[in-house]
């Protein structure tokens, strides 16, 4: 192999790195978003229930 092909290996390495990481970010925002809104409508559920 030609340092020129090791070079772009070693690209496609680190960019398939970088996606997988983004990928689990993204995953973790949304159970982070549905959790936040979980909660922010068992709260509105008590506030009914403790009116009534």
């Amino acid at each position: 192999m030609t340092a020129k092909n090791l070079a772009r290996l070693g690209i496609v390495f680190t960019a398939l790195l970088v996606l997988s990481a983004c990928g689990n970010t993204i995953r973790g925002l949304g159970r982070d978003t549905a959790n936040a809104v979980d909660a922010t409508q068992d709260a509105g559920r008590r506030v009914v229930h403790s009116v009534n």
